[in-house]
């Protein structure tokens, strides 16, 4: 039987340093809230991996983002990882709806039943490729699609992440 990870233990481990748990985050220590995509953004930092548009977001990853948003900080968000903004900021949920993208439609875009999902919380999807990247500028907010397609080039990929730092850096 497998045993069960711990998401502090395992961020430690990759960073090979110090971590702190996210209850600790404050947006006035920092500049923008960067949240990397992947199967941790829908499996740990929200159940959208196992619930789809019935998700929820987790309650500590939900305060950073208000936190930041409320403070007018920039925040980029890349891959899946959008999705979890998109809850949280969707007029459905109380927000003001904002604009997002979680790639396109199409056979080389696997995962783009999110852009529906986002889209059900009361925001504005854009759909991009791989070297765009969905700049909100009214709620400082960068996304980019990065591995949301398929096919995607680990080149393909880091140009895009770089893209959505570039603008989040002109937010700041």
């Amino acid at each position: 039987m497998p045993e069960p990870r711990n998401v502090l233990v395992e961020s430690a481990r990759l960073a090979r340093g110090d971590v702190k748990p996210l209850n600790e985050l404050k947006a006035s220590d920092f500049d923008a809230l960067f949240i990397p995509g992947g199967f941790g953004a829908a499996k740990n930092l929200s159940d959208f991996g196992f619930k789809g548009a019935n998700m929820t977001v987790q309650a500590d990853v939900e305060a950073a983002l208000k936190d930041f948003h409320g403070s007018k900080r920039p925040i980029g968000l890349c891959c899946i990882a959008p999705v979890v903004a998109a809850k949280v900021f969707g007029k459905n949920s109380g927000g003001p709806g904002v604009k997002l993208t979680l790639g396109a439609r199409g056979e080389n875009w696997p995962y783009n039943g999110s852009i529906d999902a986002a889209n059900s919380f009361g925001n504005t999807m854009e759909e991009k490729q791989i070297n765009e990247t969905s700049i909100d500028t009214d709620n400082k907010i960068v996304s980019a699609p990065a591995y949301m397609k398929g096919d995607a080039k680990p080149h393909e990929v880091f140009d895009s992440v770089a893209n959505m730092v570039d603008e989040v850096e002109k937010l700041l």
